[in-house]
């Protein structure tokens, strides 16, 4: 069977550091990379030639999806696959790429192909979020991206979902373009979709604007044309905010709220476990995180935290069991912690006071096993 061809095509800007490592790992299946700079001052061009020779350049206008859109207008084989600079194809998933480029796409006609998303580790190199994005579309399709920032592309047809994943190792952060980008839009009165919203919220709140997060979080939340995934992301965001005031009894009904929308999930009882131990109610979050910990990922959601749904809640259930004294039980959640994460600093620390505890007089020693 004849194999599809695939475009990559980027927007890039000051990604000398990153670029050539992401590049490097799609050789093998990409037929054609398009390059779209919107401003480099450095020597990223200079990299990007390496690879390819299609490189353009974009006028940058504070709009992602304007570049996005300019970037997939230069590609010419039959599929497009979109990756940032400071993304890479792991090499299982460059292998399952190059099956589907084989058999599965071209005999099932997809139009998008949706694929996991790692895009935030923590400082110990631990996957802390994965999101399900469309990361492979047919060119004659046209699809198009929206958003100003965070940009996702508008697909209908035939989806073909995956678990290949694509790995996104941050390098540096935006620090103000983003939230300068949505003040700037609403300054020329430009009207907002309700997923910018979101979006502009998020920036709110990392910037400590909690109020006009509120705001746009619950103007979010209340519309009902958006998918519950969304609105449970906002009500979850709603949560955030109260947190920030003490206003606890307003972050639990929030969280409460997601039930309405779909069973429980385990970023609404890790955030519920984690409410209730600042209260010192110690055996109420003792409950949450135990809810959490039963709770498989859901195969329906596009925001994902994995860690609420494996190691998460049995950190938390130690540290809880350590407060009450119940020792033993404490040990045994850190043990199944340590399964998912057994190098890190958060199994670690809970083992060694739990050590120091267990060598007191009066406390029986804890088994290793």
């Amino acid at each position: 069977m004849e194999s599809v061809t695939i475009s990559l095509c980027m927007i890039v800007r000051n990604e000398e550091e990153v670029l050539g490592r992401c590049l490097s790992s799609v050789t093998d299946f990409i037929d054609e990379i398009i390059i779209v700079d919107t401003g480099s001052t450095d020597r990223t061009k200079e990299v990007a030639r390496k690879y390819t020779d299609k490189i353009f350049d974009f006028e940058w206008v504070d709009d992602f999806s304007k570049a996005r859109n300019f970037s997939f207008s230069k590609a010419t084989k039959d599929y497009i696959m979109w990756l940032d600079a400071d993304d890479i194809v792991p090499e299982e998933s460059r292998l399952q790429i190059l099956e589907l480029k084989r058999s599965q796409i071209l005999a099932h006609n997809m139009e998008c192909i949706m694929m996991d998303y790692q895009y935030r580790f923590d400082a110990q190199g631990i996957l802390i979020s994965t999101l399900l994005r469309e990361r492979i579309i047919k060119r004659k399709c046209n699809f198009k991206w929206i958003g100003l920032v965070h940009e996702i592309l508008d697909v209908s047809g035939k989806a073909f979902i995956t678990n290949i994943k694509i790995k996104h190792l941050k390098k540096k952060t935006h620090s103000d373009q983003y939230i300068k980008i949505f003040e700037k839009a609403v300054e020329q009165g430009k009207k907002l979709s309700l997923r910018d919203k979101l979006h502009y919220g998020n920036e709110c709140f990392k910037h400590k604007q909690y109020q006009k997060a509120v705001d746009l979080y619950e103007e979010i939340s209340n519309e009902k044309s958006l998918n519950h995934n969304q609105r449970i992301y906002a009500y979850l965001k709603l949560a955030d905010c109260h947190i920030q005031y003490n206003e606890f009894d307003h972050a639990i009904a929030n969280c409460l709220k997601t039930f309405e929308l779909d069973p429980p999930r385990g970023e609404a009882c890790c955030k519920l476990g984690h409410i209730y131990a600042l209260n010192q109610q110690i055996h109420k979050a003792i409950g949450w995180y135990k809810t959490a910990s039963h709770i498989d990922i859901p195969v329906n959601s596009a925001y994902i935290k994995t860690p609420c749904y494996t190691w998460l809640p049995h950190v938390h259930l130690c540290t809880c069991y350590m407060s009450l004294g119940l020792y033993a039980e404490a040990k045994q959640h850190n043990d199944i912690a340590s399964k998912y994460i057994p190098d890190s600093s958060y199994v670690k620390d809970n083992e060694r006071l739990l050590m120091e505890l267990a060598s007191h007089p009066v406390i029986k020693p804890l088994s290793k096993g």
